[in-house]
């Protein structure tokens, strides 16, 4: 699928969202979780700080003269006395807070430059790794002391230390879920916009399953009930056309049966074949009333089976059909509703082409079946127009053939129901060439055993 129509898409759209919106969120609350756990380190950090300081004191003030002279001169690891070359660059309040809770008195603590720390040189990196505070304390006896104290730094968060597989993970897993939930939340629209494109041409299909949000659920509640409405009114239609031509069957028995007694031969003919046409507009109506309705499913069908059918058919009426090409494959289809689609086209193609010429053909996983007339043919611009119903091309109104220009409406209708497409076109040697495109269930034709039947 395109990338710029998939994000048009509604489920693209959602997908955008949600990724931005779950992977921020996320992120946010990693931040907030990091930044609380820097200041629990950071307060655990001075607690221990302040427990070091105190019983480095509290030791001091207890041990003897001698033990606490060497003990302030050497001090111990990590806490030692200040040289008086560091560098101070400012005052932490909050290590003096604990440090004055503790200790009373005059405390003070300062951050001073770890490179002015050591007596000893260091390696400059240590100096990234290490903070370093000057702390002024008094003894109990009142003795002044200038404290050097050392601990390992606590990273600051930042992006370049988050762990790429962490992230990499995250984003996948987020990326996922989001993609399925947009799945999720559009499918039911993908099938209402699907059920509306073939709403016009299947009015029997099985009613959408109400699922999805509420809106949606609505919406395609809203859907049923125009279908199973315009369901219902088509089969009235259909029901109040099959009781008129029921009931006119009658009247134009009894009309034909007086009509032979009319003694004028030439005004006989002329009124039978007036009444002769009324009946077929009536069947035809009829048929067209019908075409629009079926409960008929989808079957396998043996195509090749059902084209030489339709030649054989045409043969034994004394008309001139050939069945030039087969392609040996089944297609899914509503078998009636195929048959006569092709008898239809046939039908045409030999009433004004005087022979007909068929052909099936598998292009590009589609199946063309292609029935060809040789007679003049049809204007480019009438084309479409000779799908519209009552539509004929015959000079000055001049009713040439029989019919009522309701064959080729019937026949694009029959195509719809069968998820194909019908259209006509002129042949470059001449006469007209119906092509319909079959898509639906293609698969390599089967052996039938003898017993077996087209199913048609």
């Amino acid at each position: 699928m395109n990338l710029r129509r998939y994000f048009a898409s509604m489920t693209g759209r959602l997908f955008v969202f949600l990724l931005i919106g779950v992977f921020g969120s996320a992120s946010l609350a990693l931040a907030i979780a990091d930044a609380r756990r820097q200041a629990d380190l950071q307060r655990i950090r001075l607690e221990r700080l302040a427990d070091r300081v105190q019983d480095f004191i509290t030791f001091a003030n207890r041990a003897s003269d001698k033990l606490r002279v060497k003990l302030i001169s050497g001090g111990v690891p990590g806490l030692y006395p200040a040289s008086g070359e560091e560098q101070i660059e400012s005052v932490d309040t909050e290590l003096t807070q604990r440090l004055t809770t503790r200790l009373g008195g005059t405390v003070r603590a300062e951050r001073a430059a770890t490179s002015t720390c050591f007596s000893k040189p260091t390696l400059p990196s240590a100096h990234d790794q290490l903070s370093c505070w000057a702390v002024s304390v008094q003894l109990a006896d009142g003795t002044p002391l200038r404290l050097i104290l050392i601990s390992p730094k606590v990273k600051d968060w930042n992006l370049s230390g988050l762990d790429p597989v962490f992230l990499s993970i995250m984003a996948l897993g987020v990326g996922i879920l989001t993609f399925i939930a947009a799945r999720m939340a559009a499918a039911p629209l993908g099938d209402l916009s699907r059920a509306a494109r073939s709403l016009g041409s299947d009015l029997d299909s099985v009613p959408l399953p109400e699922r999805g949000p509420y809106e949606v659920c609505d919406a395609i509640r809203a859907f049923n009930t125009m279908q199973a409405r315009l369901r219902a009114h088509v089969v009235e239609r259909t029901q109040i056309l099959a009781s008129i031509t029921h009931d006119l069957q009658t009247p134009l028995t009894r009309l034909r049966l007086r009509l032979e007694k009319v003694g004028d031969i030439a005004l006989r003919s002329r009124l039978v074949d007036d009444l002769s046409g009324m009946q077929r507009l009536i069947r035809e109506g009829l048929e067209f009333a019908r075409g629009s309705q079926t409960d008929e499913p989808f079957a396998p069908i043996a195509l090749d089976s059902l084209l030489e059918s339709l030649v054989e058919d045409a043969a034994e009426l004394g008309q001139t059909a050939v069945l030039s090409s087969r392609c040996s494959y089944d297609v899914e289809a509503r078998p009636r509703a195929l048959q006569r689609c092709l008898a239809n086209l046939l039908d045409n193609a030999l009433k004004y082409g005087g022979s007909a010429e068929i052909s099936a053909t598998l292009e590009r996983n589609e199946l063309w079946i292609r029935i060809r007339d040789h007679g003049p043919g049809i204007p480019p611009d009438k084309l479409d127009a000779v799908f519209e119903p009552f539509v004929r091309l015959e000079p000055l109104g001049l009713r040439l053939t029989e019919g009522a220009g309701l064959g080729l409406t019937i026949a694009r209708m029959l195509a719809q129901k069968n998820e194909a497409d019908l259209l006509l076109r002129n042949h470059t040697e001449g006469g007209l060439e119906a092509c319909l495109t079959l898509r639906r269930g293609l698969a390599p034709a089967r052996a039938f055993t003898p017993h077996e039947e087209v199913n048609v």
